[in-house]
């Protein structure tokens, strides 16, 4: 394996991560030591589960997914992979280097084998383990050292045909979803086979919370998109599932490439979010860290009970972030990463530009409801 020395990331690497600016640490202030471990429960979707916003709420997030053909296809793969998370370790450790450089270099290179879009490692925070695990409520107990986050792209040729909230909206999630869960299943599962203890969080099966991950892991900063994180090359196009494990690994270090300031000034996706639940104010400190408010009942009642498509994602579509990794759409994003000027002339830009726009003339899919186990043609949509 002494070739590993001597190849550099950007051999197998998609993207140029290794040109962007490393901090010491996220740019969203964190408090580490005031921020409580949040109980799994207390999610969005879990809330809707229990009642919280609603009977109708209640009612629609057993069937939010499962209303298109696509999403429901994807969910039902998904939930096979709900029990394989975890597993037996080896009882001997493979012969193989314990250098985490190297070890860190074979583990991104395998994450790519399976079709990752980007990944990245951190040592994984205590205040990112789920205090309690939904639905049973049972104390969630993991202690491993480092976290693999695996990102996987929502796909850009039908971001830029949909509107962000009709039918084919939750299939671009569950494509990410049920894709970084296969990866991360598989990856989890190779590295117990080496003999270490490692364990696959996805979509149906979370222990963690993803985005402080991602922000240690160098993936991404937090955005006014409530508490999502954005990546400089696929923006907040993307799903993310988490292996978490003791082998030994080298870390990545946090990026800046100049979102807070954008995100202060954009707004964007405030302006464009049907359901009014992105805030137009300035960050808060909530549990120990720095965030955009969000109106959790509001946003996650148009996701769920949206009856003009499936889910909602129009935050994603619009941001000015979401970009086909074009030669021009390269070289505006490096500019943005370095000038705030260049932010501002884009934020102004994006607008003027069109982008953000549908465009029907390209959608693939077929505008499919399932009602009472039987698929029909929705009724069309009429704007507001």
């Amino acid at each position: 394996m002494s070739g590993y020395h001597k190849r550099a990331y950007n051999d197998f690497e998609p993207f140029p991560v290794q040109s962007l600016k490393r901090v010491d640490r996220p740019t969203t202030l964190i408090l580490d030591d005031k921020i409580k471990r949040v109980d799994e429960r207390e999610q969005g979707f879990n809330k809707a589960y229990r009642g919280d916003f609603g009977p109708v709420i209640k009612k629609e997030v057993t069937r939010f997914v499962s209303k298109h053909p696509v999403s429901a296809a994807e969910v039902h793969m998904l939930s096979h992979l709900k029990d394989v998370v975890d597993g037996i370790v080896a009882g001997q450790r493979a012969p193989i280097s314990e250098d985490p450089q190297m070890l860190s270099r074979h583990i991104k290179e395998l994450a790519y084998f399976l079709r990752a879009d980007l990944v990245g490692i951190c040592e994984l925070p205590s205040y990112a383990v789920y205090s309690n695990s939904f639905p049973d409520g049972k104390p969630v107990e993991l202690t491993h050292k480092y976290a693999i986050a695996i990102l996987i792209d929502q796909d850009w040729k039908t971001s830029d045909a949909s509107r962000g909230n009709d039918w084919i909206s939750n299939a671009m999630s569950y494509l990410a979803y049920s894709t970084s869960a296969f990866i991360a299943c598989i990856l989890a599962d190779y590295i117990r086979r080496l003999g270490y203890p490692a364990r696959a969080h996805h979509a149906r099966n979370y222990q963690v919370v993803v985005p402080p991950i991602l922000l240690w892991a160098g993936l991404g900063e937090m955005s006014r998109i409530g508490d999502c994180v954005i990546n400089p090359f696929i923006g907040p196009r993307f799903k993310a599932a988490v292996v978490t494990t003791d082998i030994p690994l080298a870390i990545d270090k946090p990026i800046d490439f100049g979102l807070q300031d954008f995100c202060s000034k954009c707004k964007k996706c405030a302006r464009e979010c049907p359901s009014g639940a992105l805030s137009f104010d300035d960050k808060i400190m909530h549990n120990g860290y720095e965030r955009w408010p969000t109106d959790i009942e509001k946003c996650t009642s148009m996701r769920v009970g949206n009856k003009r498509g499936s889910g909602c994602g129009v935050c994603i579509k619009v941001c000015p972030w979401n970009k086909p990794y074009t030669l021009l759409h390269r070289a505006v994003g490096w500019t943005m990463r370095k000038s705030g000027m260049a932010r501002s002339i884009a934020i102004k830009g994006d607008d003027l530009m069109g982008y953000g726009k549908p465009h029907p003339d390209k959608q693939w899919w077929l505008d499919l409801e399932k009602v009472d186990k039987v698929l029909v043609t929705p009724k069309k949509r009429t704007e507001d």
